[in-house]
């Protein structure tokens, strides 16, 4: 017996259940994906990254959004990175202003469950972003940040590792220490997340 194929969701369908919904919910080309629940190290890393943002922009007309901010990548595809900063003044959907549309620097905090789909598809639907100028992986599992900067039509990758060390975010002129980034985590192995 073959299972009957859900039909696909309109996107109104979607934003009208997002907006009540308790969960979070990723939706791609009228389907969509439920957002599991983040562990310790995921939120420790995600609200160091918020933390050390804000205080370099305070002075800046930059705003900084952890996880709940929904991005829209395009008509298809409605995303929740786990850190967004914009610094133009922000476009929103509409007047609930939920649905963000001009990011300059998408932050992603890689898992096992996540980091292909962050790697790959979403990446390639972030690249398509005109206000998108930075997008950054942040393992959870080691001190190691991934960095693309856009370079015109390509995009650079520079490779961080170690707590030592530092990520320059030239778009919004900030920078990361990975020792500020990685405070109070506590490295586990991926199996064991």
């Amino acid at each position: 017996m073959i299972a009957a194929r859900k039909p696909k969701m309109t996107v109104e369908e979607y934003l009208a259940m997002e907006r009540i919904s308790e969960i979070r919910h990723e939706y791609f080309d009228g389907e969509i994906y439920a957002m599991a629940g983040a562990r310790r190290n995921h939120i420790l890393i995600t609200g160091n990254l918020v933390a050390t943002l804000n205080v370099q922009l305070r002075s800046k007309p930059c705003e900084v959004y952890p996880t709940d901010m929904r991005v829209k990548v395009s008509a298809k595809h409605y995303a929740y990175p786990d850190v967004v900063v914009v610094c133009d003044k922000p476009q929103f959907d509409d007047d609930t202003m939920d649905i963000l549309n001009n990011p300059t620097i998408i932050i992603e905090v890689l898992s096992s469950s996540t980091e292909r789909y962050d790697r790959g598809k979403k990446f390639a639907s972030y690249r398509e972003l005109p206000s998108l100028q930075e997008y950054v992986l942040v393992s959870q599992y080691d001190p190691h940040i991934e960095h693309y900067v856009r370079m015109g039509e390509k995009w650079a990758l520079s490779d961080t590792i170690g707590l030592e060390s530092v990520v320059e975010l030239p778009s919004i002129g900030c920078t990361l220490k990975l020792s500020d980034v990685y405070a109070k985590v506590e490295f586990v192995p991926e199996d064991d997340e």
